[in-house]
């Protein structure tokens, strides 16, 4: 029996989280404002982390991006054949805004690691500190290497995807992923 038919008779948070995102998505699409702010609250949190790990763990770059990622869902959100599930559709939408940013950002890599190790300093409340140092180790990570690591390691993304999404080579891609691991390993061990 297909989720969506049970939509007018069960409420939205009795449903399978895939089927309530559906069911919120058609609301959306016709104009229901509440809905979207229901997708919102359910996604931000996932989005926001994914982003926040893509720009180094610049809290503020991170919080706008994710800004206008909601916002290009809410203007693309006619556009989803829910072929996949919203998350997947909303997660890609928001990895590419943020490579885009960092694709305009490029100018980063022509820093030194001492300049990018400085810039990525942060508090890192609450954490225990080996997550903390593991942060901010990737935080201090050149741009491309960053981005690589945490598509492929955090994200699961393929190295064909990565390689399509940062405009580099396969190859580029499993070098930059085994330089950032390099980078991470010698950071990890100095602590």
């Amino acid at each position: 029996m297909d989720g969506l038919a049970l939509t007018a008779d069960v409420p939205v948070a009795e449903l399978p989280a895939r089927d309530a995102d559906a069911a919120l998505v058609r609301r959306a699409v016709d104009g229901d404002v509440t809905a979207f702010e229901q997708l919102y609250r359910r996604h931000a949190g996932r989005v926001h982390g994914t982003i926040l790990r893509l720009v180094g763990r610049d809290r503020a770059r991170a919080e706008e991006l994710t800004q206008d990622a909601f916002v290009q869902a809410w203007r693309r959100l006619g556009s989803f054949r829910f072929e996949s599930a919203f998350t997947t559709w909303l997660h890609r939408l928001g990895v590419n805004i943020a490579l885009m940013d960092l694709r305009i950002r490029r100018d980063e890599d022509a820093m030194d690691d001492e300049e990018l190790q400085a810039a990525a300093g942060f508090d890192v409340p609450f954490c225990a500190a080996e997550r903390g140092d593991l942060e901010r180790a990737v935080a201090a990570l050149p741009t491309r290497a960053r981005a690589v690591l945490v598509l492929h390691d955090v994200e699961g993304f393929k190295h064909e995807e990565i390689s399509a999404q940062l405009g580099m080579a396969v190859g580029s891609s499993k070098a930059q992923l085994h330089r950032a691991r390099g980078l991470l390993r010698r950071a990890l061990a100095d602590r």
